[in-house]
C-alpha cells in the first residue's frame, strides 16, 4: 500500500523560505520519478516539478523554476522541496506523488502540507 507523507509546510513571509519533506512507504521509492504537485484554494491540481527515478535530472514547470529545487534521497525514500523567493501566490495544499502524477490512485495520495505565504 502506497503511503506518501508530506511535512514542512507553515507560515511564510514573501521572500522567504521552506523545505518541504515526503516520506514514502509502500513501493520501491527507487524505482520511481517522483513529483511535488499543488492545490491553491479554488483551483485544481498543478503539477510543479518532478525528478528522474536515480535523482539526477529534476525538471520544473515555469511559475517555480529557479526558485524551488526537488531532490530525493534513495537511501531514506524521501523526496524533498526546497522552496525560495516564496510568493504569496504560492499558497497552497503541497502534495508528493509518482511522476506521472496521472498513475496516482486516489487511495495513492497524502494528506498534504499547507504553505501559506503571507506578510
Amino acid at each position: 500500500q502506497v503511503q506518501l507523507v508530506e511535512s514542512g509546510g507553515g507560515l511564510a513571509q514573501p521572500g522567504g523560505s521552506l523545505r518541504l519533506s515526503c516520506a514514502a512507504s509502500g513501493f520501491t521509492f527507487s524505482n520511481y520519478a517522483m513529483a511535488w504537485a499543488r492545490q491553491a484554494p479554488g483551483k485544481g491540481l498543478e503539477w510543479m516539478c518532478g525528478i528522474s527515478f536515480d535523482g539526477r535530472v529534476p525538471y520544473y514547470a515555469d511559475s517555480v523554476k529557479g526558485r524551488f529545487t526537488i531532490s530525493r534521497d534513495n537511501a531514506k525514500n524521501t523526496l524533498y522541496l526546497q522552496m525560495n523567493s516564496l510568493k504569496p501566490e504560492d499558497t497552497a495544499l503541497y502534495y508528493c506523488a509518482k511522476d506521472p502524477i496521472s498513475t496516482m490512485r486516489p487511495s495513492d495520495w497524502g494528506q498534504g502540507t499547507q504553505v501559506t505565504v503571507s506578510s
